[in-house]
């Protein structure tokens, strides 16, 4: 009777081992959005996921949870850093309440691909691990420059009078040019222009369409300054978790995604087309108005960036710049 109970037990054990083994094997990471997810951010995104759970099975599968009706933009950052979520799409303009050097990020004038030779990428997570328990695994939107979009026009680089919605990557340029600027999510940028609470908005290139803002935008001031940064962040002692099997095949579909990058000129181009077309009408400055109005928004986030964090902008100015 005993033998029988020693066995039974040993083969629980064995069968416990075996399942716990296989479960090592594949992970599930928790996946969320900042952003909606029928705008282009995520629909970009989806088919890289559904690669990464095809060809990962028994090693690594994404859970994609959903955007912000799962939790709100201006929560995913921390709960990222908390490890309520595993990873998340994500811009460092919303997650500044976690660490405001996240930023910083937009002011980056290289590819992706070089920062990841010239020692930015790896700068950046020694901030990110530090300061965010972080791990900043990949950048998936370039090449999209902010623009201004206000339903007043203007002939000079002025928004005196006009109320303009922000997320801090435009605040101190923005105030620079004189205008009442107003923090709100992206959900809320239709109807504050629907209803005159805002003149207009701070935003990339691509994207008004998904959110249906064209309808209430009337012109888009030239030239595009900084560079949206749309990546995927990852919480630090979720990612320590990876064994080393599971971390290459995560790295090698992460340089797969940031290959595709490319992607965003012909979207940048296509998207400004489209803008005419909806009636949003150009504001453009002379030669030496627009270099003067691009230098003046580097100018003042640098400036802003080294009195925020002098050590850390001092770090990254010359790893960021052309």
């Amino acid at each position: 009777m005993k033998i029988k109970i020693i066995q039974s037990a040993l083969v629980l054990s064995i069968a416990a081992a075996s399942s716990a083994t296989v479960s090592a094997q594949e992970v599930t990471l928790r996946l969320v959005s900042a952003f909606a997810e029928n705008g282009i951010y995520v629909q970009h995104l989806l088919p890289w996921i559904n690669k990464v759970n095809a060809e990962g099975k028994g090693v690594l599968q994404i859970n994609f949870i959903g955007g912000p009706k799962a939790i709100p933009t201006f929560e995913v950052g921390n709960a990222v850093k908390t490890g309520v979520v595993d990873m998340a799409l994500n811009t460092g303009a919303f997650y500044t309440n976690v660490m405001p050097e996240s930023d910083f990020l937009k002011l980056t004038q290289i590819p992706v691909a070089e920062q990841r030779k010239n020692g930015a990428f790896d700068a950046i997570n020694k901030v990110w691990n530090e300061k965010g328990n972080m791990q900043y695994l990949a950048r998936t939107v370039e090449n999209q420059p902010f623009h201004i979009y206000t339903n007043k026009k203007v002939d000079k680089a002025d928004l005196s009078g006009q109320k303009i919605r922000i997320t801090p990557v435009y605040r101190d340029f923005f105030q620079s040019l004189n205008a009442n600027v107003i923090t709100t999510p992206p959900g809320e940028v239709y109807t504050a222009l629907e209803r005159g609470v805002v003149d207009g908005y701070g935003w990339p290139i691509g994207g008004i369409f998904d959110l249906n803002w064209h309808e209430k935008t009337k012109f888009r001031i030239d030239p595009g300054f900084y560079d949206a940064e749309v990546s995927l962040v990852m919480n630090l002692p979720a990612y320590k978790k990876l064994t080393e099997a599971q971390r290459n095949y995560l790295q090698k579909q992460l340089l797969a995604l940031e290959a595709e990058n490319t992607f965003w000129v012909k979207y940048g181009t296509d998207e400004t087309a489209r803008q005419a077309k909806a009636g949003i009408q150009t504001i453009a400055f002379d030669a030496a108005g627009s270099k003067a109005f691009k230098e003046k928004a580097y100018d003042i986030a640098w400036a802003s960036a080294l009195k925020q964090s002098p050590e850390i902008a001092a770090k990254f100015k010359p790893l960021f710049a052309k």
